[in-house]
């Protein structure tokens, strides 16, 4: 079974610092999975923030400066750094793994 693994729930950080969200995953699969970040705001929905594949990597704009995750296959874990830490940076973080999305056919007869 896929799943994702966000062992600190809680995590304090000071401004200007740097920041260390960790996530590790278990994807049976497939050998290369897509993980996702996402940053919730109180009363706000989910936001997409970057996603990390085997080899290639993309930021929403909004993330692009201060936010960074790298994928390591090996440990399997894609840990979420923030640079310059802010006080605006306040939110719960998510670490997701992509779906994988599988089509089926059925024909009805009657």
């Amino acid at each position: 079974q896929d799943n994702v693994i966000q062992s600190k729930p809680v995590m304090t950080a000071y401004e200007d610092g740097t920041a260390t969200l960790d996530c590790t995953y278990k994807a049976t699969s497939t050998q290369y999975p897509n993980l996702l970040w996402y940053q919730q705001k109180t009363n706000r929905s989910p936001k997409y923030m970057l996603i990390r594949l085997s080899g290639s990597s993309s930021n929403n704009e909004e993330f692009k400066e201060r936010f960074n995750a790298d994928l390591n296959t090996s440990s399997k874990s894609v840990p979420l750094t923030i640079k310059d830490v802010r006080v605006s940076d306040s939110a719960v973080y998510y670490c997701a793994l992509q779906p994988t999305v599988t089509e089926t056919h059925s024909t009805i007869r009657q």
